[in-house]
């Protein structure tokens, strides 16, 4: 019946040298549609800048969450990660797998044990952010490789971008369990323009019956250029 449709509870993690700003065009949908939304931001970025430091590294953007999913008492999460927060996610689901109902990949990095964010980039885009391993900060990268292409968002984006710890992008996760893998997982694949970053995983994953696949034809920061169909499917994976 319309009407009697389960809430629930989605932990959206933003990708690098985003924040939890960057999810302002999906949240309030989901909210008006009756499930309740966290939008986190992990730790040195967004709001929570102050906090950067070079010290900042993959473990404290997984804790960020997990202690979010304890401190708030949360379960059976549908839980969110896009980009870089991917690798997030991943060491999230690996040490809190009891409190998800979910994991979703939107166009996201879905790493292997023991495998860093750096493992699955192309030579020339490795070499690039390597560049912030001296000084201990990448800065983000340009606009276009996201495919955000309206001016009013360009320029939304830009004002909100933060540089971010380099050791975030070369720590590497570690399993204690099963890195999620025993959960019902989703990938949401971007492919307008394509990065070259996740095609390796669109075409492991496409016709794996144990994963829902999708594909949509826009620009890898797909909640900010195709927000519609990043609602929808993240109410078809409530």
């Amino acid at each position: 019946m319309a009407g009697t449709r389960r809430k629930s509870t989605y932990v959206l993690v933003h990708g690098a040298w985003h924040g939890g700003w960057c999810w302002k065009k999906v949240a309030p949908a989901l909210r008006a549609a009756g499930h309740v939304v966290y939008t986190p931001t992990l730790t040195g970025l967004g709001e929570r800048a102050h906090l950067a430091n070079p010290a900042i590294d993959l473990a404290t953007h997984v804790a960020d969450v997990v202690n979010l999913l304890e401190a708030e008492e949360l379960d059976k999460v549908v839980l969110v990660g896009h980009s870089y927060g991917g690798m997030v996610v991943t060491g999230v689901a690996d040490r809190a797998a009891p409190r998800l109902r979910r994991v979703v990949y939107l166009d996201a990095f879905l790493p292997d044990n023991g495998k860093c964010l750096l493992d699955y980039l192309h030579p020339d885009r490795r070499a690039i952010i390597k560049q912030g391993e001296m000084g201990g900060f990448v800065d983000p990268l340009p606009m276009k490789i996201f495919g955000v292409t309206d001016p009013q968002d360009v320029a939304w984006v830009t004002r909100h971008e933060m540089h971010q710890s380099y050791r975030t992008f070369a720590q590497p996760v570690h399993f204690t369990g099963h890195g999620g893998a025993n959960l019902p997982r989703t990938f949401v694949h971007c492919t307008n323009p394509p990065t070259g970053s996740f095609d390796q995983f669109a075409e492991r994953l496409r016709n794996d019956p144990a994963w829902k696949f999708y594909e949509l034809a826009t620009g890898h920061d797909c909640m900010i250029t195709d927000p519609e169909n990043v609602i929808r499917i993240l109410l078809e994976n409530a």
